[in-house]
């Protein structure tokens, strides 16, 4: 009987084998597997508890909000069929695609995005990214706890009809759902298993690929997602990210063929592929600042002469040109290029440039403040002012850069200090510094997501600038749904920020990367990473 029974099973694999090669499975020689670097172990592939790009270029791909950017830069329907604003400026109903499920073959329902949203702004999740919900109504109040959730303006109307509502006009609130803060989650597992992102085997996403492979520390996999609303237009079969925090060890195995595509590349091996012409290599559009905080509350950095003589002698050029090599860009302001203002054009080329290299005026002016403030150039030396800066081997050069460029143009000995990164964070968030390195990438496509870190209220105002009028412009852009009085606030206030100088800008950001010949397909928008959902691989 035993015999009978192995005998039927044999029979059994066999005809098992048959059909699967005739239904056209895939041997592994066959599948389109894209391999890469994700740089960092991610702390959650939790979309409410994720913080940065480590996390973020995972999700971005096994995840997929109301909106999404098309490869053009546009602002597109994600699993939203349709969205309508009403006449109130502030009441957004959005109506789900049919048909939409999760990757474990759910349906998904405009009640996940409310379970969702509610669940990122829940006090007890302590979520880093909950501020971006405050634009629903009633967010930050139960934030806060202030409030509850019954009272936070998203509510699913039926199952595909979710209805949003603002605290006050938003221009910009398409863009925020295209966030990953704000991507959907799936209520019934969530609820189920409180560890559900933690591993690949519980893991349950809505984008074109899922999770099937979590070996922490080491390697991520992601695969195909049949139940994805686009699936058919998705090429590659599985994506596979090593993770690798040193950039030279990722660029050796992508030079020796392990990868097909890096999204990060050491400084050196960009400069050598620019003067070789490589067609591998893409230099990738970011909105992004490189800047420097001055701490304004301490003297003379509450001087406005002091500081825009510091801004005025700092050689943004000589930097991009001769160090960071990666096709960098001249800040201009704080604002970075890429978004477009309400004439059709460039925000920064409309806003024009609103800080340069100058010596001679940046002298006069430096000279003039510490005058102002009772000091000598001697008094400010003889201080010991700190250049705070994370540790990186960039950064570092950097702040030698310009240490070197304060010390030639003003005289002054600014002395370098570099800490691990929360470190850093923690003495800036308690004013204990004199001049810092910051950094700022933009979480969506409009020049808000810059102007509004230096309203007096906003936890990332480092630099210490309180101006009561710069604060009523970003209030005033924030409530207005008209584009005109949107911009022109927006760049009164970025004028305001650079006749006042209490960050000064240094270059803005790029991401080069490389891509073997045989990948097609890869984008990069300017507020993400690449994206690899319609990548394809022809060897």
């Amino acid at each position: 009987m035993k015999k009978r029974v192995a005998t039927l099973a044999s029979l059994f694999l066999v005809l098992t084998l048959i059909l699967t090669g005739c239904t056209g499975a895939k041997d592994d020689a066959e599948r389109k597997v894209l391999r890469t670097n994700n740089s960092s172990e991610p702390g959650s592939l939790d979309p409410a508890l994720a913080q940065g790009t480590h996390e973020s270029w995972v999700l971005n791909h096994t995840f997929q909000g109301l909106m999404d950017y098309s490869e053009d830069g546009k602002i597109i329907e994600g699993v939203a069929d349709s969205y309508d604003l009403a006449d109130d400026d502030v009441t957004y109903t959005f109506k789900l695609k049919d048909g939409l499920k999760w990757s474990n073959g759910d349906p998904i329902t405009a009640d996940d995005f409310e379970f969702a949203w509610k669940r990122a702004l829940d006090p007890d999740l302590a979520a880093d990214y909950a501020y971006q919900l405050y634009y629903l109504k009633g967010g930050e109040a139960y934030n806060l706890g202030e409030g509850d959730a019954d009272g936070v303006g998203v509510k699913a109307i039926d199952e595909k009809t979710l209805e949003v509502t603002l605290e006050v006009p938003t221009g910009y609130f398409l863009e925020l759902t295209a966030f990953y803060t704000y991507y959907p989650v799936n209520k019934k597992v969530v609820e189920g298993n409180p560890d559900w992102a933690k591993n690949a085997d519980t893991h349950v996403s809505n984008g074109a690929f899922k999770l099937t492979t979590w070996e922490h520390n080491s390697k991520i996999v992601i695969e195909k997602n049949p139940e994805f609303h686009d699936a058919d237009n998705v090429k590659l079969d599985a994506i596979e990210f090593a993770i690798l925090d040193d950039e030279n060890t990722a660029w050796q195995k992508y030079d020796g063929g392990e990868f097909d595509f890096l999204a990060t590349v050491p400084v050196a091996v960009v400069n050598e592929l620019q003067t070789s012409n490589s067609k591998e290599l893409t230099i990738g559009g970011q909105v992004g600042t490189y800047y420097y905080n001055l701490n304004s509350e301490k003297k003379p950095f509450d001087n406005v002469k002091v500081r825009k003589g510091l801004a005025l002698t700092v050689d943004r050029e000589t930097i991009v040109s001769k160090i960071t090599l990666g096709g960098q860009i001249p800040a201009e302001g704080v604002v970075p290029f890429g978004m477009i203002d309400d004439t059709g054009k460039d925000y920064r080329d409309a806003t024009g440039t609103l800080v340069s290299y100058d010596v001679d005026e940046g002298k006069k002016l430096f000279l003039e403040g510490l005058e102002e403030s009772g000091m000598t150039l001697e008094d400010f030396n003889a201080e010991g002012f700190v250049l705070l800066y994370n540790t990186n081997e960039a950064h570092q050069k950097i702040a030698q850069a310009v240490q070197e460029m304060w010390r030639t143009a003003l005289g002054i000995d600014i002395q370098l200090e570099n800490v691990e990164f929360q470190v850093k964070l923690d003495r800036e968030k308690a004013g204990d510094y004199d001049i810092s390195r910051a950094g700022w990438i933009g979480d969506y496509m409009d020049p808000m997501t810059f102007v509004d870190l230096w309203h007096s209220t906003s936890s990332f105002n480092d630099a210490r600038f309180f101006n009561d009028k710069y604060d009523a412009l970003v209030d005033e852009a924030k409530a207005s749904v008209d584009p005109k009085v949107r911009f022109d606030a927006m760049r009164e206030a970025e004028q305001i920020m650079m006749a006042e100088m209490p960050v000064v800008p240094v270059y803005f950001y790029t991401q080069p990367y490389v891509q073997k010949d045989y990948v097609t397909g890869v984008y990069k928008p300017l507020i993400n990473y690449p994206v690899m959902t319609y990548a394809d691989i022809n060897k």
